[in-house]
């Protein structure tokens, strides 16, 4: 049922507005608020994570417990693609990048660098840290949208994305310092092994011998984060030449976005060999 529902998530996400109308996280991070506000959970910011991502996991844990074995699971998959597509990440990653292409194409530096800060939220001193910036844009969002949710929806099943969903929606928007450092911490466990994956899948459908060097630093290396990894992988087995204005800057994102699209082919035959074989 995994590889059945991952087919209908990238079918979703292509031909339907569905992913959009279903992540709507005003009511959660309003309740993630409260709980950082109120005065007996403040200096208890592990509870806070508790309540807020471990108790709705469980719930959801629950629930597909409970709808397994009726009718052969079938009363689950909705459960299990509706989790999975909310799990994805959020915003429209090529539409975003529509307006930086535009001012980077035209070679118009502070129409790029005014829509980068406005869309991306990316700032740089000059042109070429721009353009490296929005390269590492592109990869750390595709892997952390859609890499890192698949692979733990494969892995360990819909809990398992809701949990990463989570964490990160609680990183990114905590307003307590050390809510969103307990909850990057445990982000960071979860990316390790599927960005190494990732990165390794780029050795598969890039350049194998410079992801290779790379690899062999960074493979055991705990400290260096998912997206300075996928960041260094990606522009090595892309062959991502030197920042330039104009078109050929922008041919480096299309470069970086084909390599995505050859690695995710090649998670999807993984995914379904194992799919076959087991």
């Amino acid at each position: 049922m995994s590889f059945v529902v991952l087919l209908l998530a990238v079918w979703i996400e292509k031909f339907s507005a569905l992913r959009h109308r279903l992540q709507r996280d005003g009511g959660w991070l309003r309740e993630l608020g409260k709980l950082e506000s109120s005065p007996r959970l403040a200096s208890r910011p592990w509870l806070v994570v508790v309540l807020m991502i471990v108790l709705p996991v469980a719930l959801l844990g629950l629930l597909l417990l409970v709808l397994e074995p009726v009718a052969y699971g079938l009363l689950a998959l909705p459960v299990h693609l509706l989790v999975v597509i909310y799990s994805l990440g959020r915003g429209d990653l090529l539409g975003e990048l529509g307006p930086f292409r535009d001012a980077w194409r035209r070679e118009d530096l502070q129409a790029a660098a005014h829509v980068a800060q406005r869309d991306l939220n990316i700032c740089a001193d000059s042109g070429e840290q721009l353009l490296q910036q929005v390269q590492s844009h592109l990869l750390w969002q595709a892997y952390q949208s859609f890499f890192a949710v698949i692979f733990w929806y494969f892995l360990l099943g819909p809990v398992a994305a809701l949990s990463y969903r989570l964490l990160a929606l609680a990183a990114e928007h905590s307003q307590n310092p050390a809510v969103a450092e307990r909850a990057a911490q445990l982000r960071h466990a979860f990316d390790w092994l599927p960005v190494r994956l990732l990165a390794a899948s780029f050795a598969l459908v890039g350049n194998f011998v410079a992801v290779s060097r790379v690899m062999l630093h960074e493979l055991l290396n705990w400290n260096i984060s998912a997206a300075q990894l996928i960041d260094k992988a990606g522009k090595v087995a892309g062959e991502i030449p030197p920042p330039v204005t104009g078109p050929e800057g922008i041919n480096s994102l299309d470069q970086l976005w084909e390599l995505l699209l050859r690695a995710a082919v090649v998670w999807y035959a993984g995914f379904a060999l194992w799919t076959v074989l087991l």
